[in-house]
């Protein structure tokens, strides 16, 4: 019963989700615009270290299509930014978790020696 109720659930959030390229659309971008955004967000993550990013740019479209350019360099940024920001997390929540299990084992540590001389 609880698997039958977890795949329709899924299968609701499957069917509500949306790409970028298709919320711009429904919020009044040009599709040049927005297909520009989507290479120029795949490419922002890509610079950004992403792994799973690749380069895209229609260079031909993108020397002649000022609206195609202006997404393509609205994606690219935003997307870039967001991924460096992803990574300085990440790195900052592991790095402030090495601190902590540190200091709780020298407090440990401390607090042993304190119990082992009384």
């Amino acid at each position: 019963m609880w698997r039958c109720v977890g795949v329709v659930a899924v299968l609701m959030l499957i069917a509500g989700c949306e790409t970028t390229h298709e919320d711009l659309i429904a919020k009044g971008y040009p599709p040049a615009f927005a297909d520009g955004f989507d290479d120029g967000c795949s490419s922002g993550r890509q610079a950004a270290g992403a792994i799973t990013g690749e380069f895209r740019k229609n260079v031909p479209r993108y020397l002649k299509d000022k609206q195609y350019a202006e997404g393509w360099s609205d994606g690219f940024r935003q997307c870039q930014a967001m991924r460096e920001s992803e990574d300085r997390e990440d790195y900052r929540s592991h790095h402030w978790d090495e601190r902590e299990r540190a200091w709780q084992q020298q407090k440990d540590q401390g607090a042993a020696r304190a119990f082992r001389s009384q």
